[in-house]
């Protein structure tokens, strides 16, 4: 995979013939997969290397001048998505408002116009320019290349859109996120030190440090899978604030695995929530919560039963 990063002062021009589709592609759902083959197709017709330009930061935290915002991936599962697809380059437009206020023209010669592009490939909803006024149509009338424009996936319920799959992960629906996906969603992290509580009740746990980027499922407790050192191991996954032993400020990701013996402190961890089974509940003492978490392992292995 190939880096390229463009900013509004990038000098020079990168020579390498490419073929690129071009969006934010937060989530790398199954809408933002149909440009990817359509990019790979064309990519091979004009006897080139394919490519995917997104753009950083989002471009609603500069619109807006926000310090951050929340995404159903980060910009590394993006890129990591991307090139699983097939993608061979991913090319960075540094967004800044000097950038945002580009008309539709200046964008398509000052920006694309540092690649060597020899296709083009967007959704039939894809804006740029400024305050959008640039849209799939004037891009084939701008561009000196071929424009392809996709139209929307859908599916059951409409359009398969990042919105929706926000939507459903606040529900914690992690089947309709994954429908829309396309593949299982995952959080990665690192596994840090907690307050060894769940250790002493018999139920370890990794705890996770995770991007602050990520949009998060609703809280509560889930059965899933985690990874780790390259092995899958069912897990009971607790994402919240834990408010009976430990309770934190910041939502925290917790993973018991079942079966798991050893230490993977600061190891490289995925966590795949797939079933949502209860929210977090206080309990009264020590000995309920103890209870109540011999049941959830025992719910978690009924409910992954034909994961074996």
């Amino acid at each position: 995979m190939r880096i390229i990063s463009i900013g509004v002062n990038t000098s020079g021009r990168h020579h390498t013939p490419l073929c690129a589709c071009i969006g934010y592609f937060d989530g790398m759902h199954r809408g933002h997969q149909a440009l990817i083959r359509e990019t790979i197709e064309l990519a091979k017709k004009n006897h080139c290397e394919s490519a995917m330009i997104t753009f950083d930061p989002d471009p609603v935290v500069t619109l807006k001048g926000l310090n951050s915002t929340t995404h159903i991936t980060t910009m590394r599962q993006r890129m990591n998505l991307a090139v699983h697809f097939g993608i061979e380059n991913i090319v960075i437009l540094k967004f800044s408002r000097d950038m945002s206020q580009m008309e539709p023209e200046e964008f398509v010669e000052k920006i694309l116009g540092k690649l060597n592009l020899k296709g083009l490939v967007c959704g039939f909803d894809f804006r740029y320019g400024c305050e959008g006024r640039g849209n799939a149509e004037s891009l084939k009338e701008q561009c000196p290349f071929e424009v392809e424009c996709v139209d929307a996936v859908t599916d059951a319920k409409g359009k398969i859109s990042s919105t929706r799959i926000a939507a459903a992960l606040d529900e914690g629906d992690l089947s309709e996120v994954n429908g829309m996906l396309g593949y299982p969603y995952f959080i990665e992290g690192t596994v840090i030190h907690g307050n060894h509580k769940g250790t002493g009740m018999g139920f370890p746990t990794a705890n996770v440090r995770y991007s602050q980027e990520y949009r998060l499922p609703k809280k509560g407790v889930y059965a899933g899978f985690a990874i780790v050192n390259g092995r899958q191991y069912k897990a009971m996954i607790n994402i919240g604030h834990n408010p009976t032993l430990n309770y934190r400020q910041t939502v925290s990701i917790e993973a018991h695995l079942i079966g798991f013996k050893g230490d993977i402190y600061g190891k490289y961890i995925r966590i795949y929530p797939l079933y949502y089974l209860r929210p977090e509940i206080r309990f009264q003492n020590r000995d309920n919560l103890s209870m109540q978490l011999y049941q959830d392992r025992r719910t978690v292995i009924s409910v992954l039963k034909d994961y074996e």
